[in-house]
């Protein structure tokens, strides 16, 4: 790790052979907290290339516990986070509304580190109870549409980093590396990230592999759509922008997107709108995400009728039914 730290601090980037290498080291236990914390330091005053974040993708799925949902058809919707917006937490709700619409949703989810509420706290207060057992979670995702999978169940490694990214309280490579290593590898995926530059990032790297996926960015800095503005996205086949009439949607306040100040709070957002007691605003920003979501699945679909079937999936009960079966 001495070397590599040596070619960090000289501001040169790792091949990708190289960086695979770094982050081994570090997921099998051989780096100091000071090598760890160094190596991740030099990442938030370096920018990190496209060969890196393919060789930290590789180490972590070949150190991860691997999940065979082979058999099903999957999406997984995830964010990178570290947008600093302190949002609600909208692609836990959103995959249960595409759940509900009767997708097959492996969400990747853990506690929040540069946020105050993550997706793994709501639904473990919820109920939700973890597992990295696959007969389980296969079942479960055959009988709801929807499985969590909790990351540090599956991720190991990321052991030695946890208590370094807490202290560190800022957003990290790590939070690029999230959405990459769902251990099920989904066929589909929608992707959101806190800047351009990521969002071409995940372009890039993503159009050599299988996945279907539409990595999205709002321009006013959201990972999600916001509805407050226009918003990127990347596919395999295009990029576009999308405005909220195209989703027939009114513009929203960033205050609308708020998260609450406590798990609780935060929970109780998300049991609000799937049990349609949310505000107008919340709602139309949940579904305006799950009709991507499902266009991702459905690209024959236009935009207008994935958005119809989101809107059934909530307004008729399905998605909260499903939280309530998983969570009892």
């Amino acid at each position: 790790m001495n070397s590599i730290l040596t070619q960090r601090f000289k501001k040169q980037g790792l091949s990708q052979h190289r960086a695979y290498d770094a982050l081994m080291l570090i997921g099998q236990g051989k780096c100091s907290p000071s090598e760890i914390t160094a190596f991740i330091t030099s990442y938030i005053m370096h920018k990190i290339s496209i060969d890196e974040l393919i060789g930290f993708k590789q180490a972590l799925m070949d150190l991860c516990v691997s999940i065979d949902f082979s058999d099903f058809e999957t999406i997984d919707l995830c964010g990178t986070g570290g947008d600093e917006k302190n949002s609600f937490n909208i692609s836990t709700v959103t995959s249960l509304i595409v759940a509900g619409a009767g997708y097959k949703v492996t969400k990747h989810g853990n506690y929040g580190v540069s946020s105050l509420c993550g997706s793994s706290h709501v639904m473990e207060y919820l109920g939700y109870r973890f597992t990295n057992d696959e007969y389980h979670l296969k079942k479960q995702l055959e009988s709801t549409n929807f499985c969590m999978l909790h990351a540090p169940l599956f991720h190991p490694a990321m052991k030695h980093v946890a208590s370094i990214r807490k202290d560190l309280k800022t957003k990290t490579f790590f939070n690029m590396l999230g959405p990459l290593v769902n251990p099920s590898a989904p066929n589909h995926q929608m992707i959101g990230v806190f800047n351009l530059e990521v969002a071409r990032l995940y372009h890039y790297l993503l159009q050599d592999t299988s996945t279907t996926y539409q990595v999205i960015h709002s321009l006013d800095g959201y990972d999600e759509i916001s509805l407050t503005g226009a918003v990127k996205i990347y596919s395999k086949t295009n990029e576009y922008i999308l405005q909220p009439d195209d989703f027939n949607c009114k513009t929203v306040l960033p205050k609308h997107l708020k998260g609450g100040n406590s798990i609780k709070t935060s929970a109780q957002i998300l049991l609000n709108i799937l049990q349609n007691q949310s505000t107008p605003e919340k709602t139309s920003i949940v579904l305006a995400n799950a009709a991507l979501a499902i266009q991702t699945l459905e690209n024959k679909k236009s935009l207008t009728e994935c958005f119809a079937i989101a809107q059934h999936a909530l307004e008729s009960g399905k998605a909260y039914q499903i939280l309530k079966t998983i969570c009892q």
